[in-house]
C-alpha cells in the first residue's frame, strides 16, 4: 500500500462566489421578510436569534465533522453539542412557524426556505474559507501546544520589506 498525502485543493472562484451569493440571498430574504413582517418586536427577535444561532450551529457542526474526518482531535462532548445545536435551531424554527397563527402558509414557507438556504450556504462558505486557508498554508498541524487537545490555527503574516 502507498501512503497518499492529503493535498489542499483550492476551491474554484465560481464555487466561492456561488456560496457567498447563496448565503447573502438566504440571509437577506429572511431578514427583509422579518423586517417587513407584521409581528411584535419580541417575535422578530426570536426569529432573528434562531437564524443567528442556526448559522453558528451549522458552521460549528461542519467544522467538527470535517475535523473528525481529517483525524483532528474533537471531543465527543463537543461533537454531540454541535449536532444538538443544529437540531435545536431547526426545531425552534419549526415550532415558531407551526405556532405562528398570524402567518400565511406561504410566509412560513418563505422563512423555512430562507433559513435552510442560509444554513446550507454557511456550511459551504465555511468549507471554502477553510480550504483556502489550508491551500495558502495558514493552518498548522495539531500538536504545537501541549496544553490543549484542540487543533491550533495560526495565521501567517506577509513578510515586511
Amino acid at each position: 500500500m502507498t501512503d497518499s498525502q492529503d493535498t489542499a485543493q483550492k476551491p474554484t472562484p465560481a464555487f466561492i462566489g456561488a456560496s457567498w451569493l447563496a448565503l447573502m440571498i438566504g440571509m437577506l430574504t429572511y431578514l427583509i421578510g422579518l423586517f417587513n413582517a407584521r409581528m411584535e418586536l419580541n417575535e422578530k427577535g426570536y426569529y432573528f436569534t434562531v437564524l443567528v444561532f442556526g448559522l453558528f450551529a451549522a458552521v460549528s457542526l461542519q467544522k467538527t465533522v470535517r475535523d473528525r474526518a481529517e483525524k483532528l482531535p474533537v471531543t465527543n462532548l463537543y461533537y454531540g453539542i454541535a449536532w444538538c445545536a443544529v437540531a435545536l435551531a431547526l426545531g425552534l424554527l419549526a415550532i415558531g412557524l407551526w405556532n405562528a397563527g398570524s402567518m400565511t402558509l406561504s410566509e412560513k414557507g418563505f422563512y423555512g426556505i430562507g433559513f435552510a438556504m442560509s444554513l446550507f450556504a454557511s456550511v459551504a462558505v465555511q468549507k471554502n474559507v477553510r480550504d483556502l486557508a489550508r491551500f495558502r498554508g495558514e493552518t498548522s498541524e495539531p500538536g504545537g501546544d501541549e496544553d490543549t487537545d484542540a487543533p491550533l490555527y495560526r495565521f501567517q503574516s506577509a513578510p515586511v520589506e
